[in-house]
């Protein structure tokens, strides 16, 4: 008896959701073996997970408030990875659209009100893509690895943040802490309920993702970024500009990125510091991975990890179970969910021993 891999010519979207479903399961059976050695019940503790992150409209306005940022991070990682392009760095470009945001919006520049959020939002999208232009310009011209240098450029940006916002940005009424002066109150987005952390920025997110969908599936540059991802060689062959494409690409990468920090600052905390990020950008490599490279699976992604997240700090004070249950959830649905692209990608077919002599 044995047993052969056959590559799939076609994959429905019923096996696909049937996939990430199972996926799913199998990762929540698996965390429920710690949470049984903590003294916990799985099905109490996943309950109180939902009922923190959906429970009440408080519970619901935290949660998509976390999925803003990851929403826009996962976005940027997809359309990269689509092209085989590798950004590691959307953390450091979070951060440096966060800091054009409030190099622009906190009075520093003389622009009209009106004009000061969109303003805002170009200048932090153009400094994450001329971010992640840069490694890709050098990957192109000297070969140079752009994974190292995007996430080594993470630390660079941070580390430069910080010494910013303890010098010529520091607030001079903080009291002494590292913080930035504040966005102008025309430069913040509005909420988009009275008194609950909501703001624009989701609508951003979401209004990015459709866009992004709509360019992978109906444009020119969709197809240029399918075909540079699948086969350089062919695509060059095909007349595609390959490096202009990764160039395009990098610069909407980079700039998504950007304006996920965009959002924290004029959303959430009105001025720049160093904990600005709990690692967004690194959460938006599992995001998009979670998602299969789909900027509408995204979306949804973006809302189950910050679901997870949201929840667990919530169940923790209930039950006294470590909220680090959060992070095994995710990373295991990760693990599950690239086994299961493995056999989405081929079949396994049983293939029958020869008989020896004619038996």
């Amino acid at each position: 008896m044995s047993f052969r891999l056959e590559p799939r010519t076609h994959t429905s979207l019923r096996l696909k959701l049937a996939v990430s479903l199972l996926a799913a399961l199998v990762a929540l059976l698996v965390v429920a073996v710690p949470v049984l050695l903590a003294g916990g019940n799985p099905f109490s503790a996943y309950g109180l997970i939902v009922q923190g992150a959906f429970g009440s409209p408080f519970a619901l306005s935290e949660t998509l408030n976390r999925a803003t940022p990851l929403i826009l991070t996962g976005l940027a990682a997809a359309v990269a990875f689509r092209a085989r392009l590798w950004n590691i760095g959307a953390e450091g470009q979070l951060y440096i659209g966060a800091l054009a945001a409030v190099l622009v919006g906190s009075g520093l520049l003389a622009i009209p009100a009106p004009l000061l959020i969109p303003a805002v939002m170009i200048a932090g999208f153009l400094a994450g893509g001329l971010m992640m232009v840069v490694p890709t310009i050098l990957k192109q011209r000297f070969g140079a690895d752009e994974v190292v240098i995007t996430l080594l450029l993470n630390f660079v940006v941070i580390l430069f943040v910080q010494l910013l916002i303890e010098g010529p940005l520091k607030d001079p009424l903080a009291m002494g802490w590292p913080q930035s002066v504040p966005l102008l109150a025309e430069a913040r987005f509005d909420k988009l309920v009275p008194r609950l952390r909501m703001h624009w920025g989701l609508v951003v997110g979401l209004a990015a993702a459709l866009l992004l969908w709509l360019m992978v599936r109906k444009t020119v540059l969709g197809f240029e970024i399918k075909a540079v991802g699948e086969n350089q060689a062919a695509a060059r062959f095909a007349g595609i500009p390959v490096h202009r494409t990764m160039l395009k690409v990098a610069l909407m990468s980079g700039g998504l990125a950007g304006l996920a920090g965009v959002g924290e600052v004029a959303g959430v905390k009105f001025y720049l510091s160093s904990d600005l990020s709990p690692g967004f950008g690194y959460s938006g490599i599992v995001v998009a991975m979670l998602a299969g490279l789909s900027p509408i699976g995204t979306v949804f992604a973006a809302l189950f990890v910050a679901a997870v997240f949201v929840g667990a700090d919530s169940m923790s004070r209930a039950t006294g179970i470590s909220n680090y249950l959060a992070d095994l959830v995710v990373a295991l649905s990760l693990l599950c969910v690239l086994v299961g692209s493995f056999f989405l990608r081929f079949r396994v077919r049983y293939q029958r021993p020869a008989l020896v002599g004619g038996r």
